[in-house]
Parts: structure tokens; C-alpha cells; sequence
């Protein structure tokens, strides 16, 4: 089936903000109220819907459905396109009014510009877009499941720590790309995380909820998905619809902590508790998810300090690679084990997960991270 003759609704589109040069829009008053004018994307981004085919759908979202389809090499001008591939064709809910028409138009320009400005191995490739008669992006497609349905089709097994390591190392260094590239992703979760054809490594998917990052930058606190948020996206136990407030990329680092917890759990965080109780524990009471009671130390601590309360105390993705690297070492059969002390104390933990005594390899490793844990504790 042709492109055009799918009609399936489709559209989101944004204004791209100045951090990073990209193009400025404009503000405007219409009927009272302040909007942004509408952005071009580049015509070099843009692929012919004529040679556009899709196929079955294989997902569906808030934001709109994805399609299994075909393109024509003719129809992307993208230098990295080369000959008749299948792809994954998303097609964007184009919204009922004017005004939810313009919003949904300023998230698909953002995320068609912000997808086709990063690549990395671990980033879904993006291959174009189309504006008429629907909206859509094409990427590649991915033969494997998201994490979030492999994790339940194993549970209750666990994933070998090898591997569960691994794939946390692949979505810290796609999320390092993002943020090296002034980008927020605020939806980082197991369903946006895919799966290669050979199960050994994932890649991050959907940019529908990503901001450009700006100091000054007013962003909206409804966003991400609830059992994942940072708990300074909220600010009243009532979340109002379009509340600002103002976060910055540790957002994603506290995501990134509650998608290793289940890496290495394969258990929901906050089972239990409905989508907003687990917001109101995370926020308001300063709950996570329990450990397990044989988790690595040194893992613990990634963590633990991945979810901690201030944001400005987590760790950087820079860092979290280079601490699961050193963890990953210290698994690998060649490398010699480490030495430990004598009567090494065990790492205790609170009801709510917070560190209270770490080992003395620990505090060495992770001096940094140490330094600022201690900080907390002094102002408290």
C-alpha cells in the first residue's frame, strides 16, 4: 500500500531554541494569546511520500502509530540511504483544534531537527521526514522487541549481569550523545529502548518528549512517564495540566537509575502503587524502588546515586559509563580479581535506598560522587 493511501492521522512539530544555533522562532499574538510562528524543516530532510509504502502496524503510542513500510532510495536525499530498505514509518496524531493542531507541529519539527542532528550507534537512525499530506518520520527498523517487553517475556528470570551491564552502558552513552548535543530526552524508559536483531545491544528510540536544553528555559512539568520521572518534575501533590518549572538534564540520570534497578531486578518499580501513587511516593516521600539484598556494592552506589534527591548530585552519563566500566572489569574472567581488605564493612541501606556506609574500596572509586553525598549530609 501506498503512502498516501493510509489515512491514518498524523503531525507534531516545534520551535528549536537558539542553544545550539539552530533556528530561532518567532513569537506572535493570536487571538490573545502568545505562539510561536511555524519552522521550516530542511528539504533535505524531507523524503517523497510517493515512494513511501507501509505495511503492518507494529506499534501505537499517545503520539501516534508505527508502521513496518518500504522506501525507495529516490525518496530520501539522505547520504546515509543507500538502495530499497524496510524501515519503521511513524505517523503522528495530527490533533482536532487549531491550537492542539500547532502544538502537535512544534514537537514533530523539534524531534524531526534534534533526531537528524545526532548520530551515534546506540541512537535509532533516523532517515527522514514528511510534512504532506501526513506527518510522519522514517527510521530504521529494528527486527527486535523493545527492552520492556523482552525484560517481561523473561520474567522472572533475570538477565546475565554481563548482559544487563552491557545494555546499560548502551544507554548511557546514547544518552551522553544527547546530552554532550544540549538535549533532554525526559522520556527515558524500557519501552523506548530497542532491541538489535541479535538481542546483544539497544538502541534509544522516540524523541517525542525531547527539549533542547536552556538555562533560562521555562519547561513543562507534565511529561515523561510517571514511574520514571525525576521527582523535581513535580511541585503540588495535584499536577496541573501545563505547569512550568524549571529542571535540567539530571532528569534523564534519574531515569536512567530506575531503568538499571530493573535491568538487574526485571521487576516493575513501584509495583504495586498506580502510575500517579508512584509519582506521589518518588516526589513527596522520597520513596524507590528496595534493592536487592545481593546487589553488587559498587552497583548500588551507581544507583543510588543516580536517584538521589538533588539533582545537582547525580552523576553525569560521562561518569556512569566510566563507573560501569569499572565494574564490568572487574566480571571479565581475564582480569585478575581485586584484592579485598579484611573485615571490608558491608554497605547499609535505608528503607528508602540511601547509602549510609560504604566499604573502603568504594570510597576510593567513587570519591567524587562520596564527596558530594557528603556534602548533603553536612547542609542537612
Amino acid at each position: 500500500m501506498s503512502f498516501r493511501d493510509k489515512n491514518v492521522g498524523g503531525g507534531e512539530r516545534e520551535c528549536e531554541e537558539s542553544v545550539l544555533g539552530s533556528n530561532e522562532s518567532k513569537s506572535v499574538r493570536q487571538n490573545g494569546l502568545l505562539t510561536n510562528t511555524q519552522l521550516t524543516i530542511d528539504e533535505n530532510l524531507l523524503v517523497d511520500p510517493k515512494l513511501l509504502f507501509i505495511g503492518s502496524k507494529i506499534g501505537e503510542g499517545a503520539h501516534g502509530k508505527v508502521y513496518e513500510g518500504r522506501s525507495n532510495s529516490l525518496a530520501c536525499k539522505t547520504p546515509q540511504w543507500y538502495g530499497d530498505q524496510i524501515v519503521a514509518i511513524k505517523v503522528l496524531h495530527r490533533g482536532s483544534t487549531s491550537e492542539e493542531r500547532a502544538s502537535l507541529e512544534n514537537r514533530f519539527a523539534r524531534e524531526v531537527n534534534m533526531m537528524s542532528r545526532v548520530h551515534h550507534e546506540n541512537l535509532v537512525k533516523f532517515i527522514g521526514a514528511c510534512k504532506d499530506p501526513l506527518m510522519v518520520i522514517v527510521t530504521e527498523l529494528l527486527p527486535g522487541m523493545s527492552l520492556r517487553k523482552y525484560l517481561m517475556s523473561i520474567r522472572p528470570k533475570l538477565l546475565d549481569l554481563h548482559v544487563a551491564i552491557n545494555f546499560a552502558l548502551d544507554i548511557a552513552r546514547a544518552m551522553d550523545c544527547l546530552h554532550a548535543n544540549g538535549i533532554i530526552h525526559r522520556d527515558l524508559k524500557p519501552d523506548n529502548l530497542l532491541l538489535t536483531a541479535n538481542q546483544k545491544s539497544v538502541k534509544l528510540a522516540d524523541f517525542g518528549l525531547a527539549r533542547e536544553e536552556s538555562v533560562t528555559e521555562m519547561m513543562t512539568a507534565e511529561t515523561g512517564t510517571y514511574r520514571w520521572m525525576a521527582p523535581e518534575l513535580y511541585s503540588t501533590v495535584t499536577l496541573r495540566q501545563g505547569e512550568k518549572k524549571h529542571y535540567n538534564n539530571k532528569v534523564d540520570v534519574y531515569s536512567f537509575g530506575i531503568v538499571l534497578w530493573e535491568l538487574l531486578t526485571n521487576r516493575m518499580p513501584f509495583e504495586g502503587m498506580s502510575n500517579l501513587q508512584a509519582a506521589y511516593a518518588a516526589a513527596f516521600k522520597q520513596e524507590r524502588p528496595n534493592l536487592p539484598d545481593d546487589i553488587s556494592p559498587d552497583l548500588a552506589f551507581v544507583i543510588q546515586s543516580c536517584w538521589v534527591e538533588e539533582p545537582n548530585m547525580r552523576p553525569s552519563f560521562s561518569q556512569i559509563i566510566r563507573l560501569l566500566n569499572a565494574f564490568l572489569f572487574t566480571l571479565s574472567p581475564q582480569s585478575p580479581p581485586l584484592p579485598e581488605p579484611d573485615n571490608e564493612p558491608e554497605v547499609a541501606t535505608t528503607s528508602n535506598g540511601t547509602i549510609t556506609e560504604f566499604s573502603a574500596r568504594n570510597r576510593g572509586k567513587f570519591a567524587f560522587l562520596r564527596h558530594l553525598f557528603s556534602s548533603k549530609r553536612t547542609k542537612n
